[in-house]
């Protein structure tokens, strides 16, 4: 079978999957609490917003993972954010620093922080997510080499420093410099339909939201709880590998990663959840 047959009989496949997958079921409704504190997992969603109300994908997810992401010893993600503290603390490049060395005990200075990005960078013009932020203080303030796209540190640092912002809401700023301009453009990619499949990100996340497509219950799409750990790839899973995954189903061709394209999705997503706490490390099937 040529390319192109196999293109169309995977495209037919999917298709005939969101079509028959047809069944319609309620997210949960649970309580998350993690170490003594209730997150915000349910909230009512802002005016301009297409959805009445805002849903983390937790409630989406089985018994089983849902006790799983709420039981802090169990959940797997936490190897990462323990990995990360050594990260945090381990001294390296030419000037000899950590970041710790600028930053303290991250407890007290991080608290909140991640809970803020993506944020402006008016040097580089744009916005910048947590990982960009980590490699310019890697290599201005540490003269250290900056992490390649989901290295093991990288994504580890940037889950214990989300984790710090455990159960604090949500929230960006649209005001910071061309922030507004890069909200809309991420808009527009949500709802670009692409690839072979002809699909967009409002394809699962709001046309067929509550809907299974094969075993997957699909939930808002919201970003609250990334870097998630995932059972089905058995590791922690970066917002920008995501984004990847998900434009690569649909048979296209898919964007660097903290490309322009992919960091306006970002700014949009993480809008579209503010309001939701922190769950990182969150847990997904």
């Amino acid at each position: 079978m040529g390319k192109n047959k196999l293109g169309l009989a995977a495209a037919a496949g999917l298709t005939a999957s969101l079509a028959l997958g047809s069944a319609y079921s309620e997210p949960v409704e649970d309580k998350l609490v993690i170490d003594g504190r209730e997150m915000t997992t349910w909230t009512e969603a802002p005016a301009d917003h297409p959805f009445d109300e805002l849903i983390s994908g937790w409630h989406y997810r089985t018994d089983e993972t849902r006790a799983l992401e709420a039981d802090s010893f169990e959940n797997p993600g936490m190897l990462y954010v323990e990995r990360g503290e050594e990260i945090w603390n381990a001294v390296d490049g030419a000037a000899g620093k950590s970041c710790a060395s600028c930053h303290q005990d991250a407890s007290e200075t991080m608290a909140g922080v991640g809970a803020s990005y993506p944020k402006w960078n008016e040097a580089a013009g744009k916005p910048y997510n947590l990982e960009l932020q980590i490699n310019e203080c890697r290599v201005e303030q540490m003269q250290a080499e900056p992490y390649k796209f989901d290295a093991p540190e990288q994504v580890a640092l940037a889950t214990f420093i989300k984790h710090q912002s455990l159960g604090e809401p949500v929230e960006i700023d649209l005001a910071e410099g061309d922030m507004q301009k890069w909200w809309e453009r991420g808009k527009d990619r949500y709802y670009l339909r692409t690839g072979q499949l002809n699909m967009a990100c409002a394809t699962c996340h709001e046309d067929y939201n509550g809907r299974y497509i094969r075993a997957d219950h699909l939930s808002q799409g919201n970003v609250n709880g990334f870097p998630t750990y995932r059972l089905n790839t058995g590791g922690m899973v970066s917002l920008h590998n995501r984004f990847r995954g998900c434009i690569r189903d649909t048979r296209a061709e898919f964007p660097a990663a903290f490309s322009d394209d992919l960091m306006a999705l970002e700014v949009y997503v993480t809008w579209r959840g503010q309001g939701l706490s922190v769950e990182t490390p969150a847990v997904r099937q």
